[in-house]
């Protein structure tokens, strides 16, 4: 008998025969008790009696799958006789159980370095039904492109990989649906929450948002040079930076950008002479918090603009020329000569 048929349903048993005659030969039947079924009993041609079980409640498969019943038929003589016979009911499955998953929702935490095809974890989903009703397949809902892009899902064990690298600066975490889908075609559904953890996999980056060309050798200390950037796209420890720098005429006064990023600014901290050095090659060096830690580099040069701070030096300090008194007119009694350090107009001579 299907679980899904309905109560009040009438199944004919076998006539019980008696060789017996007239009232010897009569035959009442007798069920045992049983709250499924009851007896009802129908007249058929010839005077005989037909017994037949009557279903009283709904049957569940997943609940009883079979009944044990005692069928008894008892003649009219005195004293009476009877006879038995079991009757087994099987209950057939019907397909009224979607899968069930074993829990509604499965989480897991996995690295952004997880190598491509690693196991990220597994559902489970049982179906009570039997045979092909109870045979689970798993597949994805509908979910975005990216998650097919990122994720397979074995159709039999459940189990989730990745199918592509992982990147925590990308997304930190990836939500989506499972399905489980029986042979009647019944679904059952679960969530599937996936976080990603951060690896120390991003170096610092330093951009030069500008740079002052060329620099006044007569800058005052505290002169701003250049504006920088500094970011680490990690998070937590790995993503904070500290900024060195290898020449004591400038240092870094660090503010904070939007978005929490740094914005160093590179500060005059020691006067600068172009004639002691005409420019300086500043190597700016990022290093983040991880484990081991990661550097970055940018290489600054910054020229130094002359400025006229030298005054014309003569070779002598004193010239002694001894000349008769009869040197003609015109004559060149001798040549002074003064040299200036610095460059370009400033370090054009005139005498007078």
């Amino acid at each position: 008998i299907s679980e899904l048929t309905l109560p009040g349903a009438h199944f004919p048993l076998e006539l019980a025969r008696d060789s017996d005659v007239g009232s010897n030969s009569l035959l009442t039947y007798q069920l045992s008790k049983n709250p499924s079924f009851s007896l009802a009993v129908d007249e058929i041609p010839g005077g005989k009696k037909q017994p037949e079980l009557v279903l009283e409640r709904a049957l569940d498969r997943e609940k009883q799958s079979s009944f044990e019943l005692v069928l008894t038929a008892v003649d009219g003589g005195d004293p009476a006789m009877s006879g038995t016979v079991q009757v087994r009911v099987n209950v057939t499955d019907a397909n009224d159980n979607p899968p069930v998953f074993s829990k509604r929702v499965y989480e897991a935490r996995v690295a952004e370095n997880l190598p491509t095809g690693s196991p990220v974890l597994r559902v489970w989903a049982t179906d009570a039904d039997a045979g092909s009703n109870g045979r689970v397949f798993y597949s994805f809902g509908n979910v975005p492109d990216d998650i097919l892009e990122l994720f397979t899902v074995n159709s039999e064990s459940g189990e989730v990989r990745t199918t592509s690298p992982l990147d925590f600066e990308e997304t930190s975490k990836y939500i989506f649906t499972l399905e489980a889908r029986d042979g009647g075609g019944l679904i059952g559904h679960c969530e599937v929450q996936i976080e990603i953890t951060d690896e120390n996999d991003n170096m610092p980056e330093i951009t030069i948002l500008s740079l002052s060309r060329p620099v006044p050798e007569d800058s005052p200390i505290g002169t701003v040079v250049a504006l920088l950037k500094v970011r680490d796209r990690d998070s937590g420890e790995n993503g904070e930076v500290s900024c060195e720098l290898g020449d004591d005429h400038f240092s870094l006064a660090v503010q904070t950008g939007p978005g929490g990023d740094q914005r160093p600014e590179l500060v005059l901290a020691k006067a600068l002479d172009r004639e002691e050095a005409a420019f300086h090659d500043l190597v700016l060096t990022a290093i983040d918090g991880g484990d081991p830690a990661r550097t970055g580099t940018a290489r600054i040069r910054v020229t130094v603009l002359d400025a006229n701070d030298n005054a014309p030096v003569f070779s002598q300090a004193e010239y002694t020329v001894r000349v008769p008194e009869d040197v003609p007119v015109g004559s060149v009694l001798v040549t002074v000569t003064a040299t200036d350090v610095d460059e370009g107009l400033y370090g054009h001579i005139k005498y007078s």
